[in-house]
C-alpha cells in the first residue's frame, strides 16, 4: 500500500534515511557479504546520505506512514556532458520499507527533474533486491550497467593453448594505445551504443607511457604467435572514483581495464588476463576483488561471471520524453 504522505525531503530527515539505508545494506550482505559490513553502522550511513544530500543540485522527497519516514529518494547531476541533461541516484541515494513505495517517490521527485530539464535518469540498486529492480522497470527503466565483486583468486591462472600472458612493458606501448581505442569502439557498437568518447591514438599513448612503470598499476598483455592481442590492468580501488560507498568493499583492487583486438576475440585471452589480474591481487594481499561492465556488451557481460564475479549492484536508466 502507499504511503499516506510524500513530501521534499528536509535536512532534518537524514536520520531517519541512514537508518533505512543501514537496514537496506544489511540485508544486502545477506546475499553479498563481501560488501563492506561499515555501511549496517546507522552512524556510517548517516554520512553517505549527508553527502548525497549536500552535493550540489541534490533533490528528492520522503515519504511518510503517519510521522514516520519510510522511504526515501535523493538524486544530483553530474557535470560530465557525457550523460546527458542527468540525475544520478548513487548506492546512498534510496531506501524504502516496500518496493512500491519506491515508485511514488520518484513519481514526486522525478517531476522536479524533468521540469528542471533533467532528463536522463541513472540509479544505483542493490542487485539482490529483485522487488525494487521490477519496481524501477516498471518506472520505465532499463538494466545499463553492473557492478560485480569476487574473492582473487589463489589457483595459478589457466591459459588457452596458443596464448601467452605476461607483464606489459614499454615495448608494448604501441599496442596498448591501439587496444585503449579498441573498449570505446567496441562499446559504440551494438547492442551497447555507448556515446562515450574515442580519443585519439596519441592521447592514448602518453597516458599509457605515465603509467606503465608506476607501483600501483599492474598491467598484463596476452600474446598470440608473438604479437600483442590483448590487455589487462589492475590497481588498487583507491585510485579509482568507481565503486563508491556501499558498493566499495574493504581491501580491494580493480579490474580497471581489459581489451581484446576483435579478430582475437573469442580465443580466451580475455579470461586469461582476468585471470591474471586476479591472481595479482591475490599475490598482494587483495581481500576483494571489482570490476564492472555494460550489461548490453555481450562479450564483458559473459567472461566476468565465468570467472566468479558476482553481481552487487545494477546501475538502471532511463531517458524521458520519448
Amino acid at each position: 500500500m502507499a504511503p499516506a504522505f510524500i513530501r521534499p525531503f528536509a535536512a532534518a530527515d537524514l536520520p531517519a534515511a541512514a537508518r533505512l539505508l543501514a537496514q537496506r545494506h544489511r540485508r544486502h550482505r545477506r546475499t553479498s557479504p563481501l560488501l563492506s559490513p561499515r555501511y549496517e553502522d546507522e552512524a556510517t550511513t548517516l554520512a553517505e546520505v549527508s553527502n548525497a544530500w549536500e552535493t550540489e543540485g541534490a533533490s528528492g522527497c520522503v515519504a511518510l506512514d503517519g510521522d514516520e519516514v519510510v522511504g526515501y529518494l535523493l538524486g544530483a547531476p553530474k557535470t560530465s556532458t557525457v550523460w546527458g541533461p542527468n540525475i544520478w541516484v548513487e548506492a546512498a541515494g534510496m531506501a524504502t520499507r516496500d518496493p512500491e513505495t519506491m515508485r511514488d517517490l520518484y513519481g514526486t521527485a522525478a517531476t522536479r527533474w524533468y521540469d528542471e530539464g533533467k532528463t536522463a535518469h541513472y540509479a544505483l540498486i542493490p542487485s539482490d533486491d529483485v522487488a525494487l529492480i521490477d519496481a524501477w522497470f516498471r518506472l520505465g527503466f532499463g538494466a545499463q550497467h553492473a557492478h560485480a565483486v569476487m574473492t582473487p583468486p589463489t589457483e595459478p591462472p589457466v591459459v588457452p593453448g596458443g596464448l601467452a600472458v605476461r607483464r606489459a612493458g614499454r615495448r608494448d606501448l604501441d599496442a596498448l594505445a591501439e587496444l585503449d581505442l579498441a573498449l570505446p569502439a567496441h562499446q559504440g557498437l551494438s547492442p551497447v551504443f555507448s556515446a562515450g568518447p574515442v580519443g585519439t591514438l596519441e592521447e592514448a599513448r602518453q597516458e599509457w607511457e605515465e603509467d606503465i612503470d608506476s607501483d600501483y598499476y599492474a598491467s598484463f598483455v596476452a600474446e598470440r604467435n608473438g604479437q600483442v592481442i590483448g590487455a589487462a590492468v589492475g590497481c588498487p580501488l583507491e585510485k579509482s572514483s568507481t565503486h563508491q560507498g556501499l558498493s566499495r568493499p574493504e581491501h580491494s583492487a580493480i579490474l580497471g581495464f581489459a581489451a581484446v583486438f576483435p579478430d582475437a576475440r573469442g580465443s580466451g585471452a580475455g579470461q586469461a588476463l582476468g585471470r591474471a589480474v586476479g591472481r595479482w591481487a591475490a599475490d598482494e594481499g587483495f581481500e576483494t576483488l571489482v570490476t564492472d561492465w555494460r550489461v548490453t556488451n555481450l562479450l564483458s557481460s559473459r567472461t566476468w561471471p565465468k570467472l566468479g564475479y558476482r553481481q552487487t549492484f545494477l546501475r538502471v536508466h532511463r531517458h524521458l520524453g520519448y
